[in-house]
């Protein structure tokens, strides 16, 4: 059976989606299927880019990444009302010792994004996830001129959201897809034996 990583944002211009295809390519490099999900917007003229995302996404999941863009510091609405609808998972433990991760993007370089990051952690710790980041071998993490930090990838879009996707926040997100499907596939290997 393919290892499920399950990518999981919600984005409103475009910057986290860009993110979250990168972060697929990633996991696909190491022979792991990448689902990528929208979180169901609150503003019903929005589209998502990619289907909103099932409950048997989560439960099957084998990882989980997620997404989202600064809100003042925080997650985006859409996604923490996506928590608080997760209460059923909770009680089953439908997310519990699965590797997660988290990503997102602000217009400007200290708009809110390791905050965000650390905020976006706290449901995936309640859910009983494996947390993963981004070590310093990741030569991209020490010379990147915009986003990027251990707690996960992320991208400066600008204020207007048209600055171009830097080659170091491109090579952590595909790090980040990378890291957190060898986890999952090297779990997932270590249950089929027991």
């Amino acid at each position: 059976m393919t290892v499920q990583v399950l990518i999981l944002y919600y984005s409103r211009h475009g910057s986290v989606t860009r993110l979250a295809e990168k972060i697929a390519i990633g996991v696909q490099q190491t022979g792991a299927e990448a689902r990528l999900r929208s979180i169901q917007p609150l503003d019903p003229n929005e589209q998502p880019v990619h289907p909103v995302v099932s409950e048997d996404d989560i439960r099957n999941c084998h990882a989980l990444i997620v997404g989202s863009p600064v809100r003042f510091g925080l997650m985006a609405a859409p996604l923490k009302a996506f928590w608080d609808q997760t209460s059923q998972h909770w009680i089953r433990g439908s997310l519990i010792d699965k590797p997660a991760a988290v990503f997102t993007s602000s217009g400007s370089m200290h708009g809110g994004n390791e905050a965000t990051l650390l905020g976006m952690m706290l449901p995936l710790l309640h859910h009983g996830m494996l947390l993963c980041g981004l070590p310093y071998s990741e030569p991209a993490l020490n010379s990147t001129p915009q986003g990027g930090t251990p707690y996960g990838p992320s991208h400066v879009s600008g204020l207007t959201g048209d600055k171009p996707f830097h080659q170091d926040e491109q090579a952590l997100c595909l790090a980040l897809g990378q890291r957190v499907a060898r986890f999952a596939q090297q779990l997932h290997q270590e249950q089929a034996v027991s």
